[in-house]
């Protein structure tokens, strides 16, 4: 099983997953050397604090600043944590510009144990939090119960 496997089946709660598109990452970046590259970009799944920090050396902003930023537009972000539909796109690339200019730039994701005290999702099980920063400077949030995605 791969350390994103494991992360998605909950059992990594104290690491994070960084995802970082190549036209954001110059190419000379170490975080190529310490990633996994994938078709656009590349994914690290990091320790907690390891991660928070990698995240704010890449990006230039802290993580948890990031995540509150994004909570305000629910999107969707792929399971595979390096993609996403951003909610601003208007879906028809017409002359309102290309839908190209949709793209993630970066994913910072995280899970957090299983809680029925807080209720709703969290008492349904693990639940992994994503948070993606768009082409178009928007940021976007989405969260769902590990294991109810196969996509």
């Amino acid at each position: 099983m791969s350390n994103l496997d494991e992360f998605l089946a909950g059992e990594r709660l104290d690491d994070v997953v960084f995802y970082l598109s190549d036209a954001y990452l110059d190419d000379d970046s170490r975080l190529r050397s310490v990633g996994t590259e994938t078709d656009d970009g590349v994914r690290l799944i990091l320790d907690g604090e390891t991660g928070r920090s990698a995240f704010e050396a890449g990006t230039g902003m802290g993580a948890m600043e990031f995540a509150k930023t994004a909570m305000g537009a629910e999107g969707e972000i792929a399971r595979s944590l390096d993609d996403g539909a951003c909610p601003f796109a208007d879906g028809d690339g017409d002359e309102d510009g290309p839908d190209d200019e949709h793209e993630v730039r970066f994913v910072f994701a995280f899970a957090e144990a299983q809680n029925e005290e807080v209720g709703g999702l969290y008492a349904e099980g693990d639940v992994v939090h994503a948070y993606a920063h768009c082409t178009c400077g928007e940021s976007y949030s989405h969260k769902w119960v590990v294991g109810e995605r196969d996509d």
